[in-house]
Formats: C-alpha cells, structure tokens, sequence
C-alpha cells in the first residue's frame, strides 16, 4: 500500500467531503480516504498495482473539484 496526499480546491461542506470520500473509496485498490476539509488535503492509501494517482485526481475532478 501506499499514500498519497492531494491538494483540492473548491471543498467547502460536509456533502463535498462525502462526494470525494464516497467516489474515490469505490475505485478498486482504494484501502480508505481522508478528507480535511479545513486545509483542502484529501490523503488516500492506494495499492498502486490497482489504481495510479492520475486516476485519484480525475476521479476528484469529476466531482467539481480542482487537484492541484
């Protein structure tokens, strides 16, 4: 496994925290989600033979929000 933390813009209630959670948990290979909604930093563990980094972002991105 490993870790990631992205940068996300545009996250600003608790809806927005469960749209992430929920879309980015459901990728298979995705082991949990965080999202701090204060600091805008969604940190997933991810097995990497499953899912890539570029995935995690489009999968924010889908949501409405902006990956930095």
């Amino acid at each position: 496994m490993e870790k990631t933390t992205l940068n996300v813009k545009g996250m600003s209630c608790g809806h927005c925290v469960k749209a992430v959670e929920g879309s980015v948990g459901k990728l298979e290979g995705v082991q949990s989600v965080k999202v701090d909604l204060e600091s805008g930093k969604v940190t997933v563990d991810y097995n990497p033979d499953k899912v890539s980094v570029e995935q995690l972002k489009e999968t924010i991105d889908d949501q409405g929000y902006d990956v930095e």
